[in-house]
């Protein structure tokens, strides 16, 4: 098998499918939801269709919803959103670059939404001028838009480290007490083979004696610098006032020791109290599998996949699938793999696996 597991939150993947998991968390977070009497049901029931990852359905109701005369842009916007779920990212542009067509010339919300989704849609067809060009515009509308800064950078470091760098510069002094988008240019830099760049932010915010800087924050960043001890330290600290992001990297920090069973107590101990984390789960399937309890590994990946909300789905079901296929249980895997690319088939590990599959 290629790939033996998936970790939404393990830091060694791939710099790009962790940018394409950035940017699909942007598009992600960018959905925007009614409330109150609407004046665009369609459009409503498209976006809960987009939602509920039935991306045909949503298209049945944004052209209801233009039939209907509703919004224009907000439709437009629908489909683009219902095509990149269906992996149809040139109609997704062409939808996208609608929307945009339908603004009414004063710079909303919509507009940067709009334009990170067009972002994304070029990124995903590997046209990366035109995706830089989206970031840009977004700029434009907004000097002081950090995300924007960043992602254009991570787009730009394949071709040109300098206007990536300067772009990871800028992020950072608009937002220098953000440590997370502080670690997601790390892995950009780490990944192009510029760790050192991504060191030396860490050193300076390591040495800018902020106190806003958290015992969870300053574990996170020894966690990425590879100074495990310290990143345990800290995180023990943090553990019980942070929750489970806390728990989380502390479990991980135990395992980069080498300490499977130690990090299998920290995820039992959190779940005890709590089993409203998927991560969590997967983390525990993920020791286990270390271990060769598959069993109790797949027990792990299932129970995290009832869990309410559950927003790591996609990981979960390909690391069950895993599971089967590590207990032998080839043609349960393969029946389920065929079912997983039906709903994320724009996943090309899987294929290949899919493929391995049918000929066991």
């Amino acid at each position: 098998m290629e790939k033996e597991y998936r970790s939404k939150s393990k830091y060694k993947n791939k710099y790009k499918k962790r940018l394409a998991v950035v940017l699909g968390t942007v598009v992600a977070g960018l959905m925007l939801g009614g409330c109150g009497e609407s004046k665009t049901p369609a459009v409503d029931e498209g976006m809960a269709a987009v939602e509920a990852l039935d991306y045909n359905t949503a298209l049945q109701c944004f052209e209801k919803a233009m039939t209907d005369g509703e919004d224009l842009r907000l439709l437009y916007r629908g489909q683009g959103l219902a095509y990149m779920g269906l992996t149809q990212y040139e109609e997704a542009v062409t939808a996208f670059e609608k929307a945009l067509s339908c603004s009414n010339g004063r710079v909303d919300a919509i507009d940067y939404d709009i334009n990170y989704y067009l972002a994304t849609a070029y990124y995903k067809l590997g046209d990366y001028d035109s995706s830089i060009g989206a970031y840009s515009a977004i700029i434009n509308m907004n000097p002081k838009d950090r995300l924007a800064y960043r992602l254009r950078g991570s787009v730009r470091i394949a071709n040109d480290y300098d206007k990536a760098k300067a772009d990871f510069d800028k992020a950072i002094s608009l937002g220098k007490e953000d440590y997370d988008q502080l670690i997601d240019i790390y892995l950009v830099l780490e990944r192009y083979g510029y760790k050192e760049v991504g060191q030396e932010y860490f050193q300076t915010a390591l040495g800018s004696d902020t106190k806003s800087m958290t015992d969870y924050q300053r574990g996170r960043i020894y966690y990425y610098l590879g100074d495990y001890d310290s990143a345990r330290n800290y995180l023990e600290k943090a553990r019980k006032t942070e929750g489970y992001e806390a728990v989380l990297l502390l479990g991980q920090t135990y395992e980069e020791l080498g300490d499977y069973n130690y990090a299998i107590s920290v995820y039992s101990s959190f779940i005890e109290g709590d089993q409203s984390n998927a991560g969590i789960y997967n983390r525990l399937g993920l020791c286990r599998m270390e271990l060769g309890a598959y069993n109790e590994a797949l027990a792990a990946f299932q129970a995290g996949m009832n869990v309410e909300n559950c927003n790591i789905m996609q990981t979960l079901k390909f690391n069950e699938i895993v599971t089967y296929e590590r207990l032998g249980e080839y043609q349960t895997a393969a029946t389920l793999m065929g079912s997983y690319l039906s709903t994320y088939p724009d996943d090309e590990v899987a294929k290949r696996e899919y493929s391995f599959l049918k000929t066991r």
